[in-house]
């Protein structure tokens, strides 16, 4: 199988593909070293046409590939999309439409973030080879095998899609897909600007000298990580960023005294920038800190409300065939738990009349989860 590696190619590529119906998508990358993931792979795969990209081909521009991405007459289809989807948009694109069967196979009864090569087999009889997951994709050149493995990544997900696209507009239930897809392409969800680091991290108090030395301290990680292309947590932990708004030290001597801070770190190249920024935070901490909502007490009696909301979303989950985490979360039952208008996607749309007004009228004693032997029934009262 031969890659393609020069702009000709790529681009008599694309054409083929706007031809199609809809693109399967896949990408093979490295990161576990890096702060920005290395693209070492591309494939794509319409029903008729199929192909691996080299973007590590010398003088190879992606942009006809790009733009094909971006063209909103052609569906792109992904599997676990969020990292594919974070790749193009630091390439300068966002992927759309799109289709992610991960999330389209939780509503389709297939269980909470199935695998591909699960969902492959269950939906088309196929045992993926896997001796090429783990591989390095940025060596060359690249065995048959590895591009055999890469190739087939999209060429089931291609007889994939279809089949369960059309399972789930029998069952009523392709609009609640689509409506997770736009949480998926919102390019507030790849953000990378430092100053908003800290909304990625949770913030243990809300006095505005920690909060201020929290945001700084989590822009500066973000910021250095950035520059040095290394992972965060190889610049600092998040636990560390904890700490070090706790305590704000602002000299080298308090910095190594912090538990969580690698030993000897003051003394690094990063120790002074870092109580830099903590002094910086510090001049001003009431204009500096982030603003945060503190979350409200809980109420009385509300862990034992959240157990019985979780029982609840088993049972209703369970009797739809629809993944219990695409219908709601643990902090969305606890929000349920202590507001019955609770700004939160369970209390929403579909899953309102799946679970949403379930919920309230067991928070309201209008309905009792009852055993029936091994199974949770849900009982009308009065």
């Amino acid at each position: 199988m031969h890659p393609i590696t020069t702009n000709e190619e790529l681009a008599a590529f694309c054409e083929r593909l706007r031809q199609e119906p809809f693109v399967a998508v896949d990408t093979e990358f490295m990161r576990e070293t890096t702060y920005w993931p290395k693209l070492c792979l591309i494939q794509a795969a319409g029903p008729d046409v199929a192909g691996v990209i080299d973007p590590l081909a010398p003088g190879l521009d992606p942009k006809p590939f790009l733009d094909l991405l971006g063209d909103p007459k052609i569906d792109k289809v992904f599997h676990a999309a969020r990292q594919d989807v974070e790749i193009f948009h630091n390439l300068g694109v966002m992927p759309t439409p799109l289709f992610d069967t991960q999330v389209a196979a939780m509503a389709a009864g297939f269980g909470d973030q199935v695998a591909y090569d699960s969902l492959v087999r269950q939906m088309l009889r196929i045992d993926l080879d896997k001796s090429s997951r783990f591989t390095d994709w940025s060596r060359r050149p690249l065995a048959e095998a590895q591009l055999t493995y890469a190739l087939g990544d999209v060429t089931h997900l291609a007889r994939l899609y279809p089949k369960l696209r059309d399972r789930l507009e029998r069952e009523g239930r392709l609009s609640w897909v689509l409506e997770e897809m736009a949480a998926l392409t919102d390019p507030a969800a790849y953000d990378l600007n430092p100053d908003n680091a800290w909304k990625r991290l949770r913030p243990r108090k809300f006095n505005p000298r920690y909060l201020a030395v929290f945001k700084a301290v989590a822009a500066w990680r973000e910021r250095t990580a950035q520059t040095r292309d290394q992972p965060r947590g190889r610049i600092l932990k998040d636990e560390a960023i904890d700490e070090v708004a706790t305590q704000a030290p602002q000299d080298i001597e308090a910095l190594n005294r912090l538990r969580s801070v690698p030993k000897g770190f003051g003394g690094s190249r990063f120790g002074p920038d870092l109580v830099a920024a903590v002094r910086e935070a510090l001049k001003a901490p009431e204009a500096n800190a982030p603003v945060v909502e503190r979350p409200a007490p809980p109420p009385q009696a509300a862990g034992a409300v959240v157990e019985l909301l979780k029982v609840l979303l088993k049972a209703r989950s369970e009797e739809a065939g629809v993944a219990s985490k695409l219908i709601a979360t643990v902090a969305d039952l606890e929000r349920i738990a202590a507001d019955d208008a609770a700004d939160v996607g369970a209390l929403k749309g579909w899953r309102r009349e799946l679970f949403g007004e379930d919920a309230l009228r067991l928070k309201r004693g209008e309905l009792a989860l009852v055993l029936d032997g091994a199974r949770v029934k849900i009982a009308e009262l009065g």
